[in-house]
């Protein structure tokens, strides 16, 4: 049989068939030994071949299935895994789109974990939206801050969407987007992602909670990654909220070809292989020393140019 994977527990996978049959599936083990090192070897949004296991001779009963094949993926988002430096997780695949849910304040979403979100997404081909929410706590004294950061964005390419999901401000413009697509809701915790989610899709009712106010950050309230039907046959995809944004598997040579901005402004250097760091006649810094190109973003550039270095997977970004 085959379906979508459409709920991922960390042990198991929901799967529901293309005739619509949910089933309770787990991976075969040889997934493990391909060469895919992930520490999720399929991810919710994988299409995948399964085959229904019996249970107790009644293979109506349980529902339970054995994923066998996985199909190619169109694209994933995907990260440096936090506890095992060597290996990656996949966040979803197969996506139409992502809304980077971000906050500028309570808590505060760092411009750095923004831009190397930013750059995995160009890396594997996932549009990126980024979902400014909260603008009803925002004072005057950052109000400006918002402006700028959301210039910035749409300055380099990024579509901006300011929004609050408690008063329902810029939420039915958000919802309208949702129809005939799978949207992956992404973001660090805290921001607010199953508030939205609440609001765009009212009768799932997800558990949310309130931001420590320790530490102005958020708790983790979704633990699994999860599918939901939206109106025009789409889905939107919940995941756990991410602390920190390790990028895996990028060549020191290819970080600069996901930033748009540094990217086109590369093509002007001196040097076919420059580094943009200390060569010299380098467009790059140029462009950032004329402030055509953002400080922010050329320090995250540099950052992630340093990503080798296997403590830099530990702290929150």
């Amino acid at each position: 049989m085959h379906g979508l994977v459409i709920r991922n527990t960390g042990y198991s996978y929901t799967v529901k068939s293309d005739a619509g049959e949910v089933f309770d599936c787990k991976v075969k083990g040889n997934f493990r030994i391909r060469g895919i090192r992930t520490t999720n070897p399929v991810a919710i949004g994988d299409k995948v071949t399964f085959t229904p296991q019996e249970v107790d001779g009644d293979i109506e009963q349980a529902k339970q299935g054995l994923i066998t094949e996985l199909d190619d993926r169109k694209n994933y988002i995907i990260r440096k895994s936090t506890n095992l430096s060597k290996q990656s997780h996949i966040i979803a695949a197969n996506v139409d789109m992502c809304f980077l849910i971000v906050t500028i304040q309570q808590p505060e979403t760092p411009l750095q974990f923004i831009d190397r979100f930013l750059a995995s997404a160009e890396a594997y081909s996932v549009p990126v939206t980024l979902v400014f929410n909260k603008v009803d706590l925002i004072d005057d004294e950052w109000k400006d801050y918002l402006d700028g950061v959301v210039n910035l964005y749409e300055t380099v390419g990024y579509p901006c969407r300011c929004i609050s999901a408690k008063t329902g401000e810029g939420v039915e413009a958000l919802r309208s987007e949702l129809k005939g697509k799978i949207t992956l809701f992404s973001g660090n915790s805290g921001v607010g992602k199953s508030t939205l989610i609440n609001a765009l899709l009212p009768h799932l009712n997800l558990r949310t909670s309130e931001i420590s106010d320790a530490y102005n950050t958020g708790k983790h309230t979704t633990t699994f990654s999860e599918m939901y039907e939206t109106e025009g046959d789409g889905y939107v995809i919940d995941t756990p909220g991410i602390k920190g944004f390790g990028t895996f598997n990028m060549k020191k040579e290819e970080v600069s070809h996901y930033f748009k901005e540094i990217f086109r402004f590369s093509a002007d250097c001196r040097f076919n292989n420059c580094t943009h760091t200390h060569e010299p006649h380098c467009a790059v810094r140029e462009a950032v020393e004329r402030h055509d190109i953002a400080e922010s973003r050329y320090n995250s550039y540099l950052s992630m140019l340093e990503d080798e270095k296997e403590d830099k997977y530990r702290p929150a970004y």
